[in-house]
């Protein structure tokens, strides 16, 4: 079976997760190297004990290595992003928060970027919330407002992830109004330090006018199947919960006036699958398996060519 050859930039714990997906589950890709820049780093120990060429020369070494001609998509999970990839023919997904390229997420807008050099995966509360909000978007006139909280593990959240915390939130939020389509997103992480480690859950909160409790109910079980495809530990923690205002209990919010209609909530969890990372890290996991996704949809459309 003809495969597109993908390189991994990055053997971290994101780049080593995303390694043994791709190793576990191959479909449409095929893992051809995998670059770091510790030569005695887990991640590339794993690559080469599986087959996987290496370098720990970073980006250099992987444009002088021999497969460099050969690799069509590459992921990128270190902000070391090169405009010579795209130069050289070569697509790129970033994990990072940097948002480099169209902001992403497969079940709503994969579809539209296809041919894009490069496109982006918005972050891991983006992935988990934006297909809800989407999904209540699709079925309403209007989501005047979507509000997302989400709740990770302080063991899941690494220095990378503590040092951007301020441009996750602006991502998310960003990325809530251009691809789930609300007028006003905004975005709340929690880095909770329970132990044992908690799982991660989110909660979506959306105000919309023009649709249908049934209507969102459906619309929100049929999204989630649709991200079950590639997180199988992504579900509904409880139905539902709704709450409507009319003229004679108007909402007020501030910057936007009064609001009639209805108020959703919708409160997730995503268990990780525990490919590499422990499974109380979802948040980490639906980024490589939302990267995964993506890449295989990309190198379907290569093969195609």
């Amino acid at each position: 079976m003809a495969r597109v050859k993908a390189a991994i930039i990055g053997s971290g714990n994101i780049g080593t997760d995303l390694m043994m997906k791709m190793i576990k589950y191959p479909q449409n890709m095929e893992l051809a190297i995998v670059v770091g820049i510790d030569e005695k780093s887990e991640g590339l120990a794993m690559a080469r004990e599986h087959g996987i060429a290496t370098t720990h020369e970073g980006l250099e070494g992987l444009q002088k290595h021999p497969l460099y001609k050969e690799i069509g998509i590459a992921f990128d999970a270190t902000s070391a992003y090169d405009a010579a990839l795209r130069a050289d023919g070569i697509q790129v997904v970033d994990l990072t928060p940097a948002a480099i390229g169209p902001f992403t997420v497969p079940p709503v807008n994969m579809g539209q970027h296809l041919d894009q050099p490069n496109v982006n995966m918005v972050t891991c509360g983006g992935q988990a919330t934006i297909p809800m909000v989407a999904a209540v978007a699709r079925v309403s006139k209007t989501v005047h407002y979507a509000e997302i909280v989400a709740s990770v593990s302080s063991r899941s959240a690494g220095p990378g992830t503590r040092a951007n915390i301020d441009e996750f939130t602006r991502t998310t939020a960003r990325a809530i109004e251009v691809v789930g389509g609300a007028t006003k997103g905004k975005a709340i992480i929690i880095l909770n330090p329970a132990e044992p480690p908690m799982i991660m859950r989110d909660t979506v909160f959306t105000l919309s006018e023009g649709g249908d409790e049934d209507a969102i109910r459906q619309s929100v079980a049929d999204m989630v199947a649709e991200v079950q495809k590639y997180v199988p530990g992504y579900r509904l923690k409880q139905e539902v919960q709704f709450e409507r205002f009319g003229d004679n209990n108007r909402l007020k919010i501030p910057g936007m006036g009064d609001f009639t209609g209805l108020k959703s909530m919708i409160m997730l969890e995503v268990e990780g699958a525990g490919d590499y990372l422990p499974s109380y890290s979802g948040n980490l996991d639906i980024m490589t398996a939302a990267a995964k996704a993506t890449g295989e949809l990309l190198a379907e459309r290569r093969l195609a060519a």
